[in-house]
């Protein structure tokens, strides 16, 4: 049996979409997305990589949609929508904390005034306090679930209630979906929940045409993911193809499932991972 091709350098696989340079197909024309979680946090070097809630929002305009970008982080938040706007795109900024109930509706709500309908919604925020199964604290646990998948739940039941027929949404799960090994159980069981939520949206959204699927990315190069690889420094050892992945790979997965180019899949989780979550690791040449 012949072995594995091994990958001698990243940089091979790293396409126009990976870099994020990649000209505009202007595939998402007309369209009305809510990115939630379209802010990041701040990291420190020249080499900062884009957040996977920045690069959807920015992808999505830079594809023709028009886009309202929330998060809790009235600055951040800006930084996007500034940018997408320098790129000639059309985008509004929302400041919201989805731990809290009602503030969830109304963003909802509010992103559809803002743009006169909705045809689109991804759920990208998260939080993660990592601790183990013996460290973790019933309010850790209960904040972990609120906003990672109470506040999903509150923002699809209000969309379901106004969005367009034939529209889409992503929930932003996890590779930590798949597997415990990470030592985080609150996270761990949180973006696991979201796939179960993905089929229940799916399943009430149908009568009108509206699609939910779930999103899981693996180890990817974002402000979060520096953090969680301070936490564990062998975190991403032997990723595929010799490196993580980039917000922007993870921003056109989530581009495809929202488009209408997904019209036929729905109730589905898709592992953006490189196949690590399927047993794939880097060949390291020799």
């Amino acid at each position: 049996m012949s072995k594995p091709a091994r990958i001698l350098a990243p940089e091979i696989q790293m396409h126009a979409e990976a870099l994020g340079i990649a000209p505009s197909r202007q595939r998402m024309m007309g369209r009305h997305v809510l990115v939630v979680g379209a802010g990041q946090r701040a990291c420190d070097g020249d080499d900062a990589p884009v957040g996977n809630g920045r690069a959807i929002s920015i992808l999505a305009a830079r594809e023709g949609a028009k886009v309202v970008c929330a998060d809790i982080n009235a600055d951040s938040v800006r930084e996007t929508v500034d940018t997408i706007v320098a790129e000639g795109g059309e985008a509004t900024a929302l400041t919201v904390d989805v731990a809290v109930p009602e503030q969830v509706a109304r963003m909802v709500t509010e992103a559809q005034r803002i743009m006169g309908k909705l045809d689109g919604l991804v759920l990208n925020v998260g939080i993660s306090h990592g601790m183990p199964l013996d460290k973790v604290s019933p309010e850790a646990w209960d904040r972990e679930f609120a906003i990672n998948l109470r506040s999903h739940m509150l923002a699809c039941q209000e969309a379901l209630r106004i969005m367009e027929p034939g529209s889409a949404i992503v929930l932003m799960s996890s590779l930590a979906s798949q597997r415990p090994n990470g030592g985080n159980p609150a996270y761990e069981c949180s973006k696991a929940a979201q796939l179960a939520l993905a089929r229940s949206v799916a399943l009430n959204g149908q009568a009108r045409g509206i699609r939910c699927n779930a999103l899981a990315p693996g180890l990817i190069d974002t402000p979060l993911g520096r953090v969680a690889s301070a936490r564990r420094p062998n975190r991403a050892v032997a990723v595929p193809f010799g490196r993580q992945g980039t917000g922007w790979e993870v921003a056109y997965a989530a581009l495809f499932l929202i488009s209408n180019e997904s019209s036929y899949i729905n109730a589905q989780t898709i592992l953006a991972d490189g196949g690590l979550g399927n047993g794939i690791a880097r060949q390291v040449a020799p």
